[in-house]
């Protein structure tokens, strides 16, 4: 069984990259957050894998570029009638963390939110005992019972930049901070300004 994948990234398209190995192109399906992280980088790639097979479609590939995205990937897929296309669609939409507290807080507006995730699918995953199981220890819900997120830090060096390059293409500040907030949780440290801004217009347009 494959448990992971190193190389290079030859496309990307909606939902699935092509990440090629040892001269063997594999595609495989990431949720937009993943491809987002793998467009602003270059070089070579290193994917957690998990096979599925289904009837329909035979044997997929999911990517996901750390351990939290899969596992909340899994903990999903144990909820009844939840696909694996549907659990992309929520990691596309909330992180791991996001999702933890989103259940925890029982907000099932927010998780509705997703696209392809009604209401009667957002509750089947809110209301399944192993999901919020799974939400315990990663996520404590906000004063009042909402799972918002929290606040921005003040920006320092790189992002403080990117935030003032948002700015003076016409984000209110706010906004900007939020954005490149967002685009530095899904680069990780040490994200170069350019792909920082990059990522944070694309997250400020959503």
């Amino acid at each position: 069984m494959i448990a992971s994948l190193t190389g290079t990234v030859q496309s990307t398209g909606e939902g699935q990259c092509v990440l090629e190995v040892g001269g063997v192109g594999y595609l495989v399906a990431c949720s937009r957050k993943t491809l987002d992280r793998l467009t602003a980088r270059e070089g070579m790639q290193r994917l957690l894998v998990e096979a599925r097979f289904a009837a329909e479609t035979g044997l997929t590939l999911y990517g996901f570029l750390d351990a939290a995205e899969r596992e909340a990937f899994r903990a999903l897929n144990e909820v009844k009638n939840v696909a694996a296309k549907t659990a992309l669609a929520v990691l596309s939409t909330l992180s791991p963390e996001q999702l933890a507290r989103v259940i925890a807080a029982k907000d099932r507006k927010a998780l509705s939110a997703a696209k392809g995730v009604g209401p009667t699918t957002a509750n089947r995953i809110i209301d399944e005992p192993a999901m919020q199981k799974w939400a315990v220890g990663r996520a404590t819900p906000e004063e009042g019972g909402e799972a918002t997120l929290a606040a921005p830090l003040p920006a320092q060096g790189v992002e403080a930049d990117a935030v003032s390059a948002l700015s003076n293409l016409g984000l209110k500040r706010p906004e900007a901070e939020r954005a490149v907030a967002r685009a530095k949780a899904l680069l990780g440290e040490g994200a170069e300004l350019n792909a920082l801004i990059t990522l944070a217009l694309r997250e400020s347009a959503r």
